[in-house]
């Protein structure tokens, strides 16, 4: 039988560091106001003139030295944004070109925060498939430039990164299983109400800009990942003690201590990241995953559940023996 495995995993974050205490500075709130309801405490903002696909490429060439391949073994590039460079073409393309890569499929994915997922999931189906051998997965996003700065409740939360890994063909186990979901009967409580429609003259005016119910996409949030992850679990007939780590969507710690609860997992179980990068969207997952691959804590052969939940809303997950 043929797995998809993850062979390498790279990761980006912008120099540019915004602590909680510069937050204080431009908006009516304060260190302990976010630590308490968020656990962040710096987030990474882009530079002037940095865009989502050089964070994407950054992250992608780390991917591929760890992989030990080249870049032009790449047969499929799945990117996951909400923020991409153009309307089009995709940043996939983008990215294609910027790596040297001719020829195979590029294409962009968008499930906002659960994006990664998502995108890690198609790439499966293709590697299964026999389509493809080497896919690279990406998630990358500049969140900062459609914030309202004078808005607390979304301001303190997003930041900017880029998170990869590489998926190869292989006998041994990999991915597992993947279980993805959206329900846009949500919509409104986490979106961008502006595009290239109705609202487009907010978007000339430069306000197209997240918007958040924070207290009703808490609740759906912790109740969907909670039924996910018995979903994973009972498709594969495996107990909650058989998890070695979560890797889970760093949105919120409130949000990330409840799935361990679910779980009946330590939190030492559990890979958090939240309180340096903030919630960086589709960048989040890839990003935790490729810091406890890089410190050490992620061993060969153990078992990891990665979850998210996203604006759509979208949720899912993928397990998969590392």
């Amino acid at each position: 039988m043929v797995y998809a495995r993850i062979t390498g995993t790279g990761g980006y974050l912008p120099e540019n560091i915004m602590t909680n205490a510069d937050l204080e500075k431009i908006v009516d709130t304060t260190d302990k106001w976010i630590r308490d309801r968020t656990g962040i405490e710096q987030r990474h903002i882009a530079l002037e003139g940095q865009t989502m696909v050089d964070l994407a490429e950054a992250a992608s060439r780390k991917a591929i030295e760890a992989a030990n391949i080249e870049a032009q073994d790449i047969e499929l590039i799945i990117l996951a944004t909400s923020t991409p460079d153009k309307i089009f073409p995709s940043s996939a393309c983008i990215l294609q070109a910027r790596l040297g890569i001719h020829g195979c499929p590029a294409f962009d994915i968008q499930a906002v925060c659960s994006g990664f997922i998502y995108a890690l999931t198609v790439a499966e189906k293709f590697i299964k498939s026999g389509t493809s051998k080497k896919a690279l997965v990406v998630g990358a996003e500049i969140f900062s430039r459609i914030l309202n700065w004078e808005d607390r409740s979304t301001c303190v939360l997003f930041a900017d990164g880029a998170g990869a890994v590489i998926l190869e063909a292989n006998d041994e186990t990999g991915i597992i299983s993947t279980h993805i979901h959206a329900d846009g009967k949500y919509e409104n409580l986490l979106h961008v109400p502006y595009g290239i429609g109705d609202g487009y003259d907010q978007v000339k005016a430069g306000k197209a800009f997240v918007e958040m119910k924070g207290n009703e996409v808490f609740k759906v949030a912790v109740n969907t990942l909670g039924r996910i992850v018995d979903e994973t679990l009972a498709a594969n007939n495996m107990m909650k003690s058989d998890i070695d780590w979560l890797v889970p969507h760093q949105a919120n710690i409130r949000i990330i201590t409840a799935t361990a609860k679910k779980l009946k997992m330590s939190m030492d179980q559990v890979v958090v990241t939240i309180n340096k990068h903030g919630n960086t969207s589709a960048a989040s997952v890839p990003l935790a995953l490729d810091v406890a691959v890089r410190d050490g804590r992620i061993k060969s052969n153990e078992l990891l559940l990665l979850e998210a939940f996203g604006g759509g809303f979208t949720w899912g997950s993928v397990l998969v023996r590392y």
